[in-house]
């Protein structure tokens, strides 16, 4: 038996464990029993005697490791997250050249476009040709070359991802969900790789961060935020997927307006209750090999419910003043 902390090195460990045939249990540090409280000495030998123990009490929290595969398909889809992000960090940056200089700042999607990026090029300079009085054209000029870069470092992980999604059945069961893109279906698919490992939609839940931490003590139960244990990009991709279905899916709608009573209050906690959702629904489509199946899709609706019970009202009483005066006598 080998027992290891949660670690860059434990996934390593366990496929050699399993190439010489030992079993191999990946501790779940994040755990509560793993937490160390009220200790002046923290050492190796303190963390191994702590894993020796509670796993002969049977009280060891493990984590569930996949395969190699699903491993490095993860590392993609992370590494392709960051740089899209470290790409947003760059157009923010050659905004904020131009509103320095007293410029329009580039906006919208145009503005990053072959066209676009000529236009923001044509103020740019190499840096060893700019004046003291004009370092900026050349700070633009590097903040375009690293732009360049990073979205043909971009192009490159998706086309390698598109290969995978093609090769996966998952991600292609998957896409028949509305409002999940190729990116957010791969990113459930490899995080949620063994659908039979979680037995209910709640564990389900839980892996992903997305319940609310509760604190019971007798006749107190207080719900505070969530846990935002498991996967932060998992997390992160489906609420994107779940602002997106707003617009044009009806059983989305619907369960948001439930949720925020057609106002404006608890927008964020809708939003985050939609995604918890779809991805309960997702992880039942990959349990049962059954495509997406939304018998409430339609157009959306132009009024809130609020909004259309008042109308109604006023509609009433527009009636009941017009069946009077046609009875009052002339």
């Amino acid at each position: 038996m080998v027992l290891i902390e949660a670690c860059l090195l434990a996934g390593w460990v366990h496929d050699r464990c399993a190439e010489l045939g030992l079993r191999c249990l990946v501790a779940n540090t994040a755990s509560e029993a793993w937490k160390f409280k009220h200790l002046k000495r923290k050492t190796d030998k303190d963390d191994a005697l702590r894993l020796a123990q509670l796993y002969a009490l049977g009280q060891l929290p493990t984590v569930t490791l996949p395969p190699t595969t699903v491993r490095q398909w993860r590392s993609l889809i992370a590494v392709r997250q960051t740089m899209v992000g470290r790409r947003i960090a760059v157009q923010n940056r050659i905004r904020a050249l131009f509103v320095a200089q007293g410029l329009p700042a580039p906006r919208g999607a145009k503005a990053w476009s072959s066209t676009g990026l000529a236009g923001i090029a044509s103020q740019a300079k190499p840096l060893a040709d700019c004046g003291p009085d004009e370092l900026w054209r050349g700070l633009l000029e590097l903040a375009l070359t690293e732009y360049r870069q990073l979205s043909e470092l971009i192009t490159q992980a998706e086309t390698r991802l598109d290969e995978l999604g093609k090769q996966s059945a998952a991600v292609q069961l998957l896409e028949t969900t509305p409002g999940l893109g190729p990116r957010t279906a791969e990113a459930v698919a490899a995080y949620l790789y063994d659908a039979g490992r979680f037995k209910t939609g709640k564990q389900v839940s839980a892996y992903s961060g997305m319940v609310p931490r509760q604190h019971q003590s007798g006749a107190r139960d207080r719900r505070g935020r969530i846990t935002q244990r498991g996967p932060a990009l998992l997390r992160k991709l489906l609420v994107e997927c779940a602002w997106c279905r707003l617009r044009y899916n009806g059983w989305a709608r619907g369960l948001y307006l439930r949720r925020t009573g057609g106002g404006q209050r608890r927008k964020k906690q809708a939003i985050v209750a939609l995604a918890r959702k779809i991805l309960v629904r997702c992880w039942a489509m990959l349990r049962d090999r059954k495509a997406w199946c939304d018998p409430q899709a339609g157009p959306k609706e132009r009024l809130s419910p609020s909004k259309r019970l008042r109308q109604a009202q006023s509609a009433a009483r527009k009636a009941a003043a017009a069946a009077a005066k046609a009875a009052a006598p002339a």
